[in-house]
Parts: C-alpha cells; structure tokens; sequence
C-alpha cells in the first residue's frame, strides 16, 4: 500500500507562487509514475503534471506548462509542483496520485493510490 499526503495550498493573490508537496510512504517508489491533478468546484478532475519516479522524466498539461514545476526528492520520498504566475483559474483542490505504470500517463483512472487533496485559491 502507499499513503499520500499533499500540503502547501493557500489563499494567494494572481501572480503569487505556492510549493504543493506529496509525502509518500508505504512501497517503494522506484517503478511509479507520480501525478498532480487539480479539481476545481463543478468541473471533472484534470491532469496538471506526472513524474517518472526513477528517471525524473516530467510531462505538463497545457495550461501549466512554463509556470509549473514538478519535482522529487527521493530519499525524502516527497514530490512537489512549484506553482508560479498564479491565475483565478487555477483554483481547484490538488490531489497527488500514484501509479504503478511507468507511462507517465495523464488519464485519472489509471493511477493507483490518491491523496486527500489541498486547496489552492487564486484571487484576481
């Protein structure tokens, strides 16, 4: 089993910058892709980042791409999304998502293990 947990989110003004963490624990991690999804209030949950574990291999969805960054630190086994030039648009609850594929994938249904969430609001 692996256990996830996201903190870091805030209120914080357009144009502000916010560091998201995932702890994990349980199994290893070497084999895992690592994501970050976002959900806002009414809209389906979307993929924002992925991060292959082992080699560090990273893959943004559109709207996020230049000013977020995904990261991790494999003897904390922590992974982080460095959120810069805040919209109101990126306002959601963040859930970081395991899964035991290798593939990177951007597909919700495919990961494995979620966190509980943490809240990001952006005001204009």
């Amino acid at each position: 089993q692996v256990q996830l947990v996201e903190s870091g989110g805030g209120l914080v003004q357009a144009g502000d910058s916010l560091r998201l963490s995932c702890a994990a624990s349980g199994r290893t991690f070497s084999w895992y892709t690592m994501g970050w999804f976002r959900q806002a209030p009414g809209k389906e949950r979307e993929f924002v980042a992925a991060i292959s574990w082992s080699r560090g291999d990273a893959y943004y969805a559109d709207s996020v791409k230049g000013r977020f960054t995904i990261s991790r630190h494999n003897v904390k086994n922590t992974m982080y999304l460095q959120m810069n030039s805040l919209k109101p648009d990126d306002t959601a609850d963040y859930y970081c998502a395991a899964d035991r594929d290798i593939g990177l994938s951007t597909v919700a249904r495919d990961y494995d293990y979620w966190g509980q969430g943490t809240q990001v609001t952006v005001s204009s």
